[in-house]
């Protein structure tokens, strides 16, 4: 097996695992969604164009992609979710998982790094459901 097929089949292994953990997070209160669908997308984009297609175009999933790549937006929920537990994984693996002081400082950087990134994109105002109306 080439390099490049082995690279394709775990990119789109690496896509349905963040479809996977997109699908948990709308169920659960305090996982992310939004950047678990984007990650997947991105991962999809470079190795199925069918499986990049589908989840582009799902009906639930598509809007999260959608409105990141057409609007550069994510909901403030979703902003504030994902900012939270990344906080909480990077903090709690800098001071229980390594006692380097420079893995903790690269951790930190990444953490900040992402965080103002996330902050910089534009946030969407909810939206009414169709039930609300």
């Amino acid at each position: 097996m080439k390099a490049k097929s082995i690279y394709k089949y775990l990119l789109i292994a690496v896509g349905w695992i963040f479809v996977g953990l997109g699908v948990i997070g709308i169920f659960v209160p305090l996982m992310p969604t939004t950047i678990f669908f984007i990650l997947a997308a991105a991962s999809f984009a470079k190795s199925s164009e069918r499986f990049y297609n589908w989840l582009i175009n799902h009906p639930r999933f598509g809007k999260f992609i959608k409105d990141y790549r057409e609007k550069k937006a994510m909901p403030l929920k979703s902003k504030i979710i994902s900012i939270s537990m990344m906080a909480i994984v990077i903090t709690t693996s800098a001071f229980l998982f390594t006692q380097s002081i420079w893995i903790r400082i690269l951790l930190f950087f990444i953490l900040i790094s992402v965080c103002i990134y996330i902050i910089s994109l534009n946030t969407l105002k909810d939206e009414p459901s169709a039930q609300e109306n």
